[in-house]
């Protein structure tokens, strides 16, 4: 916990200005425990542990430590007002009072407290957990108070080995706890560590931050390869676990919180690999192993130390041989004065013995005495030895010594207790570490180690500690504070440490000297301030004790760990500790019980901390190197770590394919694993399912109906499809495959050789909770819509995998309990959030009752419309130029990083360089800085912002702009070179420049990736107003229904990651609803996407939403503060996907079963007055599947009246296509769906706004909900598509579904780009012709125009979707919208050239019109399969015929019992919607959408689409313009927009004009079709 405690009260200590008050600080505390909860997820035990009383060997570090950070940050305010800042007038933050005893962590702990009772009362996920909070008054430090819990879970007869532990921390001591647990499963989360480049701020909130999971299990495997090599050379058994033990132990040699580094021994100077070499070089001779759980064997251990002390050696060889050179150059001027003295007292020995030694010493010398340690009375003695080498080295000892330890005699007795102390340490580590605190009084009384070879005669120690008490909390704050931070005490002890007088004033110096002891980090430095005498400390405050207040005595004492649970029996008001800012906890459900404090304590004999458990499983997310054959060596290979490439020796691993075996051949790797799920990415395996094996050459893929993602269990056979490469594609494969091997390589370190086949699998997303025929419900797993490339290599078959999919829920009262929230996936009321009410009456019959909010939306239709008036211009850099008078290449330059070193070129002095550069662009990082500068493919653009910064730094420093002109090709200036004159001087300008950059704004400006579509400042506030005048219009509407479970979304921890929606397709600008729960935004909250964040991955794609109010945990995005967020796919809902689809898409209409008609109506009143004066009973209702209303009543048969109706449909150009579907009886599993042959009727699309549709009945409980706007009938409503009854009335609006798309491509006759289908006789019904998809009707096409085979080729965005372009050999390029896969781009694209060859007049011979009404057959006389006649005449124009170019045949099924269906349905959507209208009269408008939000222009594929609303299908029977305007008028016009809607036609004229209103707006060049809760009718044009 303290680290989370430092980061959210002094997140940067290098600003002086920085102040925060304290709620903030326990706010920021409560929203990062909150974000950390999420990431891990606990099942069992969430343990908060706060820093107590430490063990008295710790508390010198402390000591040292907060000496340091008093003493830095005195010297950083004075530096500051040395330079003339103003600091803040209230006091700041310090940093010291995060120790136990504070009045600070007093407060703090009762807040944790009051957190905890909160979550647990408020939120699910911390109902099911046991929450432990050790806070600062239970002694010992966290980390090892969460070990002491873990070793007396492990230590319980009933242990489950497979329990999973995640440690979160920064300190690497974690690193080695984890690892003493032996546990299979422990994983450590820790922030990113971010080495190099200049000290990044920390940013506060930890949304923003990267976190990392170190995975122990692979540390683990990755230790016993490196110590492998022993395993054949000992003769006792090879055992992992005890090797991990030793490699704790060599750990420490390099220093710990609790003893200091041997001498030279640095980790970044390759410490480490020189202790495992020793080692294993060792341990054959030991006959066993050094550290027995977390006993020393003393007598191996001085073996290991003796080998190891040749290191000493080596390292004295090395600076004794530099010490002579310097001797013969220099003459007596060392540079080393401990060196210097030994080699003074080396000489003078040598002139005694007058032995003349020529030069230095031969290295054969050298290794002849290496070995050899030769008893000494003491080293004052003359040395009988007169090996030079040796008593130097000697003397070099002992001047270390001498210099740092401050003895004036190095005797045998001081090496031996130096030696003592040393070993000593090392035990009361290791018991540290297995067994808790054995001495809470013992400490390493030195700041220095000795020497390696001085360690020696230490097999016969005796070792015994004795236990003793903790500190109490005021006894270590006098301990470990400076008097600086006095005011942290009790007013009584204050004076102790600055009163002259004070017994132990000598422990607190004002001033100290640190010694940085061969680190390279200030922090790493040795504070050199005296050791606490916990005798005089006691005693001296002992007389001040009385001066105590109450309140100080109860902080001055330990108290227990506290366990809390989740009790909905307990109910009490919870008060809190700061009412005025965090409110009280009304309904509290806590109960809490205290541990003792000895509760966890482990006995030493009975320590199992060491014992594994072999046959623990596999689990996701904690990797393994087993699963795939490999070997494995040390090699220097530059493998990248902290952003770094290693410079040490890695360990590699290379994967051993079999090259001649036959699993390799693609044909054998599809039919084993394509349709299966496999565990890709090894050794971090992630389960996928496959889609598609390539080998370059040979691609076998699924082919199945969109949307479908079944898995192809045991022998069931996938629909699998082969085709052979092009080119393109094949290159595209090589690029992938290198792509893949460079990241394993320079990521990883892993080796994968060749590629012989890739699979493209599709990520596990989460699971989605289904309901079976039985209505039980199950969880099911989903699958990405992305197929990502992995090499086949890697991918891992047939693991048993732990399941963690534990479900409670089992049916669907458990799914919808009473109260639950849900929203609404179909249509109307997309994407409101509503509670479930009792459902009891209505679950048999498979429905939800629910009741929705609808609140009020904001309208931006204008704002986007005029969104170029507020977004910031950004311009080249030669216009910027132009404008200042300067050179283009001076603007790039200096908006990015410009360095001047030091001194002048040909004399540089030092490696210093400072940056005077304005860091807006970042071409490495790939980062721009908005509002600044915005990079457009590959060149950056620059807003007026940059041109006047510009001229502002032109203005003060212009000498410096004409020197970087001139001399445009060097990389680094030189201050003397631009400023050469005598009286200049070169460094305070520098130094000018770089304090003027630092106090501008433009500073402190955050940067943004260049992937990212974002709106600028000025329009996120205009969409601020937007949301502040919808609030004032305050219409929160309930509305009350019964709904199909499959339309609802239950925000359910089971289903993370799962898509609610996956059809939906985000814009900037697109109304979003938050549905995840317990996340800092609240559920249900709505926002508006302001920025999307490309990824690789569907998954990691991130859009960036204001949120319509401010909210705990919010972030400031451009934004007023806490109001925004970034957030996945996996947690919104998209409500402007909701309107698009209901607008723009076609409806589906619930069409009643033709009959002749009886008489004609022409226009629409009779039509609805009929319908809605009487209120007729719908019988012969096809119900739709997906509908989400169930009808009552009876289906009566009164078939003059749908006749009537039916009748009136066509008369008004109006036809349907119905495919009735086949299963009457039974749900059917979405997977297994098949279309049985129907009735086929035809329908051109709307001609005017006004159509009115027949709705299914809404069963709506209770009209009091109601409000007046909205349709008070409770049987049969006609809604209006062209008004949306101020958006949220009861009007229902339909557009198909999903799937029909996929199977419309398939299943109509000709596809849905066939040319002409209809007899040359004009005869009406169309010839059944072989299923053809777009791509073969587009070869087809070019082959009988004489032209060639088009080429296709694709193009990836930054959103991950495929672009696909055409190329026709007349020239014509043509592009498709974006989709998510290649197929369905390449079909799209096809659909759209097949258009164009229609529109530019390629002459295709037309069919003669038909009679204009053709007469209906008689009463009576079924209507034969087939198209019901067209209702307008052919046009003889040169257009492609209306063959079935946007909609294939619907499915619909007969009446559905009552019971739930729980897959969608096969009926899937028309290609209308994805169609684009060219901005040149590309293609032929289809329909013309009613006035709607227009959203943000595609800049790639320049074209704007229409959505069908209410105009003409392409290719329609042209009517005249009167005709259209005498219909308009005979109806009562519902809204002005369905005015706007309609549109003139001229006859004969194959491109119908476009009214320029704006009614069409332009949008993206894709748009996906949505789920419907009610099924109307499917418009399909005339074959």
């Amino acid at each position: 916990m303290n680290g989370i405690i430092h980061q959210c009260s002094h997140p940067n200590d290098d600003d002086v200005h920085f102040r925060i008050s304290e709620d903030k600080i326990f706010a920021n505390i409560f929203h990062y425990l909150e974000v950390l909860f999420r990431i891990i997820k606990p099942r069992k035990v969430f343990f908060m542990a706060v820093d107590g009383v430490a063990p008295r060997a710790k508390m010198n570090q402390q000591r040292g430590r907060r000496f340091r950070s008093a003493k830095e940050a005195e010297d950083k305010i004075k530096k500051a007002l040395e330079k003339g800042e103003t600091l803040p007038t209230e006091a700041r933050f310090d940093s010291n009072c995060i120790t136990p005893g504070t009045e600070f962590m007093a407060r703090l702990n009762e807040h944790l407290k009051y957190f905890v009772n909160m979550k647990i009362s408020t939120d699910k996920s911390w109902q099911g957990i046991t929450v432990y909070l050790s806070g600062h008054e239970t002694p010992g430090e966290g980390e090892h108070k969460i070990m002491e819990f873990i070793r007396s879970e492990k230590a319980k007869p009933h242990h489950d080995p497979n329990t999973r532990h995640c440690l979160y921390g920064l300190d690497a001591d974690l690193i080695m706890l984890g690892l003493t647990s032996h546990e299979a499963h422990f994983a450590l989360l820790r922030e990113e560590v971010r080495f190099g480049g200049k000290k990044a701020q920390r940013v506060c909130a930890p949304e923003e931050t990267t976190f990392h999971l170190l995975h122990l299990s692979l540390m683990r495997e990755y230790i016993d390869y490196e110590f492998s090599p022993v395993k054949d050379k000992i003769s006792f058994e090879y055992d992992i676990e005890r090797i991990i033990d030793d490699w704790i132990l060599m750990g420490f040699l390099v220093g710990n919180d609790f003893i200091p580094h041997l001498p030279h021994l640095h980790i970044n100077h390759d410490a480490l690999p020189l202790l495992y070499r020793t080692y294993m070089a060792i341990l054959p001779e030991l006959g066993g192993y050094i550290n027995e759980n977390g006993h020393l064997n003393l007598e191996r251990f001085e073996k290991y130390l003796t080998r190891l002390s040749d290191f000493d050696r080596e390292h004295f060889s090395e600076v004794f041989v530099d010490l002579k050179w310097f001797e013969s150059k220099v003459g007596n001027k060392y540079l080393n004065e401990a060196a210097g003295i030994a080699a003074e007292e080396a000489r003078k020995n040598k002139q005694k013995k007058q032995k003349a030694q020529e030069n230095s010493i031969s290295l054969a010398a050298l290794e002849k005495n290496e070995g050899e340690v030769t008893p000494k009375t003491t080293l004052e003695d003359e040395p009988e030895d007169d090996d030079l080498f040796e008593t130097e080295f000697r003397q070099y000892k002992r001047t270390y010594y001498m210099t740092k330890m401050g003895v004036e005699v190095v005797s045998d007795a001081f090496l031996a207790d130096q030696a003592e102390c040393y070993v000593q340490a090392i035990q009361w580590i290791l018991h540290y570490y297995y067994h808790g605190v054995q001495s809470w009084s013992w400490y390493y009384p030195y700041h220095y180690a000795p020497y390696l070879s001085d360690i020696h005669n230490i097999s016969e120690l005796k070792i015994k500690f004795d236990l003793g008490k903790p500190f109490m909390p005021f006894e270590q704050l006098l301990a470990v504070l400076p008097a600086a931070s006095k005011d942290l005490l009790p007013k009584c002890y204050q004076h102790l440490m600055t009163s002259q007088d004070s017994p132990i004033i000598e422990y607190y110096p004002p001033d100290f000297k640190t010694d940085l002891n061969g680190k390279q980090q200030e922090w790493e430095a040795v504070v050199l301030i005296p050791f606490i005498d916990e005798k005089r400390l006691l005693q001296a405050m002992e007389s001040c004790n009385k001066g105590l207040k109450e309140e100080e005595k109860r902080r001055n004492t330990h108290s227990a760990c506290l366990m809390y649970w989740y009790d909905k029996d307990a109910e009490f008001q919870y008060l809190s500790p700061w009412p005025e800012k965090f409110p009280a906890i009304e309904r509290c459900h806590t109960r809490y019980k205290t541990i003792p404090l000895d509760a966890w304590h482990v006995e030493i004999t009975h320590n199992k901390i060491t014992k594994i458990n072999k046959s623990a499983l596999y689990f996701c997310g904690f990797p393994t190197l087993k699963h795939i054959k490999h070997k494995f060596y040390l090699k220097k290979s530059g493998v990248q770590v902290f952003q770094q490439s290693s410079h040490g020796e890695n360990m590699m691993l290379e994967i051993i394919v079999d090259e001649n075996s036959k699993d390799q051949m693609v044909e054998n790797v599809a039919s084993s694993i394509l349709g299966k799920r496999v565990f890709v990415n090894w050794p971090h395996l992630e389960e996928a399912r496959v889609v598609a094996v390539s080998d370059g050459e040979t691609k076998f893929y699924l082919e199945e109906p969109h949307g479908t993602q079944k898995l192809y269990m045991g022998n069931a056979v996938p629909p699998t499809k082969v085709a052979y490469v092009g080119d393109k594609e094949q290159s595209m494969w090589v690029k992938e495959v290198q792509g893949i091997s460079e990241q394993y390589q320079r990521r990883k370190g892993i080796i994968i050789h060749e590629t012989s086949v890739v699979v493209y699998a599709q990520l596990l997303t989460g699971n989605r909770y289904q309901l079976n025929q039985n209505g039980e419900v199950y969880l099911e797993k989903q699958w990405s819509k992305q197929a990502l490339p992995f090499v086949y290599q890697t991918v891992v078959k047939d693991i048993k995998a732990f399941d963690s999919r534990f479900s409670s829920i089992k049916t669907l009262d458990d799914l919808f309990p009473p109260g639950s929230t849900a929203f609404m996936l179909g249509s109307p009321y997309y994407g409101c959030m509503g509670e479930v009410l009792d459902s009891q009456d209505v679950i048999p019959e498979g429905r939800i009752r629910v009741v929705f909010n609808i609140p009020c939306e904001p309208q931006l239709d204008t704002l986007i419309q005029n969104q170029h008036k507020y977004s910031v211009k950004y311009n080249p850099a030669y216009i910027l130029a132009s404008r200042l008078g300067v050179s283009g290449y001076l603007v790039s330059r200096f908006t990015g990083s410009i360095f001047i070193g030091r001194g002048s070129k040909k004399n540089p002095h030092g490696d210093h360089k400072a940056n005077v550069g304005l860091n807006l662009k970042f071409n490495k990082k790939n980062e721009e800085v908005p509002g600044y500068t915005k990079k457009v493919g590959n060149e950056w653009m620059y807003s007026s912002a940059v041109e006047q910064l510009l001229a502002e730094y032109l203005e003060r420093v212009p000498e410096l702009f004409n020197y970087v002109g001139k001399n445009s090709q060097e990389d680094i200036c030189y201050e003397d070179d631009i400023w050469p004159g005598e009286d200049e001087n070169g460094a305070e300008k520098v130094q000018e420049i770089v304090a003027w950059l630092k106090a501008h704004p433009v500073s402190a400006l955050s940067r943004s990736s260049c992937d990212l579509q974002i709106l600028d400042a000025a329009i996120v506030e205009k969409i601020e107003e937007e949301v502040e005048k919808c609030k004032q219009r305050k219409s929160n509407k309930k509305v009350r229904v019964t709904v199909k479970p499959h339309l609802l979304f239950r925000p359910l921890e089971q289903q993370k990651g799962v898509v609610p929606d996956r059809d939906a397709e985000y814009r900037l600008f697109d109304r979003v609803v938050n549905v995840r729960e317990n996340f800092s935004v609240p559920v249900g909250l709505r926002g508006t996407i302001i920025g999307i964040k490309g990824a690789t991955r569907e998954t990691d794609v991130l859009f960036e939403v204001l949120f319509d109010e401010e909210f705990l945990g919010g972030l400031t995005i451009r934004c007023s503060p806490a109001r925004g967020y970034r957030l996945p796919s996996s947690a919104l809902i998209n409500l402007s996907h909701g309107s698009r689809s209901e607008m723009g898409n076609q409806k589906l209409m619930a069409i009643v079963k033709p009959q002749p008609a009886v008489n004609n109506y022409n226009s629409y009143a009779s039509d609805l007055s009929s319908v809605c004066s009487q209120k007729v009973h719908l019988g012969g209702l096809n119900h739709s599947p997906r509908s989400l209303f169930v009808p009552t009543q009876a289906q009566s048969k009164q078939d003059d009246e749908f006749c009537s109706i039916w009748q009136s449909l066509q008369s008004s150009g109006k036809s349907h296509h119905i495919q009735q579907n086949m299963h009457e009886k039974g749900a059917v599993l979405p997977q297994e769906i098949k279309l049985g042959p129907g009735h086929q009727f035809h329908k051109p699309g709307f001609n005017d706004g006004r159509t009115q549709m027949l709705k299914e009945i809404l069963k709506i409980d209770g009209s009091d909900l109601q409000t007046k706007n909205e349709v008070k009938s409770q049987v049969t409503d006609v809604a209006t598509p062209s008004s949306r009854q101020d958006c949220h009335g009861a009007a229902v609006q339909y557009r198909p579904t999903k799937k029909m798309a996929a199977y419309m491509n398939k299943h109509s006759p000709g596809g849905p780009q066939n040319t002409p289908a209809i007899e040359t006789g004009g005869h009406p019904f169309p010839c059944p012709q072989p299923a053809l998809s777009t791509v073969s009707e587009l070869s087809r096409v070019c082959s009988l125009l004489g032209m060639s085979q088009p080429d296709f080729s694709f193009l990836k965005t930054p959103q991950t979707m495929t672009v696909c372009h055409i190329k026709l050999s007349n020239g014509l390029l043509v592009h498709g919208p974006q989709c998510h896969s290649e197929a369905e781009a390449k079909e799209k694209a096809a659909l759209f050239a097949l258009q164009r060859l229609g529109s530019i007049g390629v002459n295709f011979a037309s069919p003669p019109p038909p009679t204009v009404f053709p007469n209906y057959q008689p009463l009576g006389v079924p209507v034969p399969p087939g198209s019901i006649p067209p209702v307008f005449a052919q046009p003889p124009a040169n257009m492609m015929p209306p063959s079935s170019h946007m909609f294939g045949p619907v499915s619909w099924s007969t009446p559905v019992p009552k019971h739930y269906y729980p897959g969608t349905y096969p009926g899937n959507v028309s290609l209308a919607g994805t169609i684009p209208v060219g901005s040149h009269n590309q293609f032929i408008p289809l329909q013309v959408t009613k006035k709607r939000a227009a959203s943000k222009k595609n800049f790639e594929l320049k074209e704007f689409q229409s959505s069908p609303q209410a105009a003409p299908l392409k290719n329609e029977q042209p009517m005249s313009s009167d005709h259209i305007q005498q219909d308009s008028s005979s109806a009562p016009l519902k809204s002005p927009q369905a005015a706007q809607s309609t549109v003139s036609f001229q006859d004969n004229v194959a491109t119908p004009s476009v009214p320029h209103n704006k009614s069409t707006p332009n949008t993206s060049s894709k748009r996906k079709p949505r789920k419907l809760a009610v099924n109307f009718g499917a418009p399909k044009s005339s074959e």
